[in-house]
């Protein structure tokens, strides 16, 4: 049996699977997931192309399923991608019910790969029109394959300061023993074979607005008639006494990961920051390193974010693991011997060995280039979009961590969210506006972080949150969290509480709202009733 050979199973009867309910059933030895909506059934790959999660275990709202560990939505009639972060969508098959029974059809190559990428124009050239993307990230590579979906035949360039093609950042501290290459979200290959030109180790230094121009640091210039600005963040520097010595690090490219990782192993590492970078680096290293310790001016992990509920559980889960905390200090001094760091000194007096010291503080917007220009960018140096990604200059977009844009959770007020889901969301947003689609941003953000095996998913936006609900426990770490301001859910975050947080998530975009009376009332053992608010 080739690739092409087609393969059609009785996988059920019709009675079997009632309305609204999800069932990974078997077609050739392969699980298919069979969905069955309104009495009408569809069927589709089984996994999320994302992280491979059994979609059987998502959340259904209409014809929208959305994946149960990071929040990716796939429309169950056609199976395209319709929230990140995956970029690809899943396979359908053709079902039939015959006398009861259910038969799936599907070609083996579609079983065995579990996902579709969809189709794609060519790169004409007889068409000059250039977009020049600046950035290497998710929002740019995002904005490249809408453009080349939707039809666009023109010249696209990616320009990157990095050293390689985009990569999912997300894992740089969750998994600090991959190379480059085993996190590439899409091959140079790939990219060559839809005609996306990829610049690598080619920094933007200014760009000349009235004549659509972009100089890199290399000297050379491109023109462009549409340009996106994705240029992300980096991270805030160690302003101390030392922090120029050897081995004191920050995480932002693959090679700081291994770097981070060869020099910490069996050695004494000190964090400065436990943001979710430091906190996730931590776990990972937590049975590698010699001994960490994680310097903090707040009280607890990622206070600001999850709260002080969260960041308690997430730091007794390390410190079970040895790792020590000093909160509500700071660093105020690095000492060395022979160039390399040896020794932090906190605040408090206390000194700290250290072999290796990272450093996760926070971060800025990469737009320092644009400061002598027009366009429009707040205090912190994050560019002004609308939600249509559009800056105050024509045919100039900007997206993902480097922008502040009106969230529909904030009332729409502007704000920075750096999340790879988000800058997704902004690159396909971007790319439909450079094409006249006249199409509005409208999603809710959903992160997660990993802490020693388990994960924390959050979605929604809870800045400026006023009071929580908490359901479930955590002191047994099986909870959900609502964060609610102005008596309204904002946002949630759960662990070990799948798929709750994908559901808030859902009814969340639905745009109803959930009380705080509401969640209060929820029993997280029976959580569907919230979809019903």
């Amino acid at each position: 049996m080739d690739g092409d050979d087609t393969i059609t199973d009785e996988v059920c009867k019709e009675d079997d699977v009632g309305d609204g309910e999800l069932c990974e059933v078997m077609v050739g030895g392969y699980p298919v997931l069979l969905v069955r909506n309104k009495k009408e059934f569809s069927a589709l790959g089984s996994k999320c192309p994302h992280y491979g999660a059994p979609l059987s275990k998502g959340v259904l709202k209409g014809e929208r399923l959305r994946c149960p560990w990071h929040g990716a939505c796939f429309n169950i009639k056609t199976g395209d991608i319709e929230e990140y972060p995956s970029l690809d969508c899943l396979p359908c098959f053709k079902v039939t019910v015959e006398d009861g029974k259910v038969f799936v059809t599907a070609k083996k190559k579609d079983l065995e790969s579990g996902l579709r990428v969809k189709d794609t124009s060519k790169r004409c050239p007889l068409n000059r029109h250039t977009v020049l993307l600046l950035g290497g990230g998710a929002a740019a590579l995002v904005c490249a394959e809408t453009l080349r979906q939707e039809g666009f035949t023109g010249r696209i360039i990616m320009a990157t300061k990095e050293k390689h093609v985009p990569y999912d950042k997300t894992k740089l501290s969750k998994k600090m023993n991959l190379k480059a290459e085993d996190i590439y979200l899409r091959k140079p290959e790939f990219l060559d074979a839809r005609g996306i030109e990829v610049w690598t180790e080619k920094e933007a230094v200014s760009v000349d607005f009235q004549k659509q121009k972009v100089r890199f640091v290399d000297g050379c210039s491109q023109k462009y008639n549409q340009l996106l600005v994705a240029t992300g963040s980096h991270s805030s520097s160690l302003e101390v006494p030392g922090a120029d010595l050897q081995n004191v690090c920050v995480l932002q490219t693959p090679e700081d990961s291994r770097k981070i990782l060869e020099l910490a192993t069996g050695k004494n590492l000190v964090i400065v920051g436990a943001s979710f970078v430091g906190m996730e680096i931590a776990a990972f290293l937590s049975d590698k390193a010699g001994a960490i310790a994680v310097v903090e001016k707040k009280e607890f992990p990622f206070q600001t974010v999850l709260g002080p509920q969260v960041g308690g559980v997430t730091m007794k889960m390390l410190q079970n693991k040895g790792v020590k905390f000093y909160m509500k200090t700071e660093l105020c001094e690095l000492k060395g011997r022979g160039g390399k760091v040896t020794e932090a000194v906190l605040a408090s007096g206390e000194k700290l060995p250290a072999d290796v010291v990272v450093v996760g503080i926070g971060v800025f917007p990469n737009s320092a280039f644009l400061r002598d220009t027009s366009i429009a960018r707040d205090d912190s140096g994050a560019i002004l979009v609308d939600l249509r990604m559009q800056t105050n200059i024509p045919n100039v977009f900007a997206a993902g961590d480097v922008v502040s844009f009106p969230v529909a959770l904030l009332n729409g007020d502007r704000s920075s969210i750096r999340h790879q889901q988000v800058a997704e969301a902004h690159g396909r947003i971007a790319a439909l506006n450079m094409l006249k689609k006249e199409k509005e941003l409208h999603t809710v953000p959903f992160f997660w972080t990993m802490m020693l095996g388990k994960r924390i998913s959050y979605a929604g936006c809870g800045q400026g949150y006023t009071d929580t609900v908490v359901k479930g426990s955590l002191e047994h770490q099986k909870f959900l969290i609502f964060y609610i301001r102005d008596g309204f859910v904002t946002a949630a975050a759960g662990l070990s509480s799948d798929p709750l947080v994908p559901l808030i998530a859902e009814v969340l975009y639905s745009g109803k709202r959930i009380s705080k009376e509401e969640a209060e009332a929820c029993d997280i053992r029976n959580i569907p009733p919230l979809a019903e608010t």
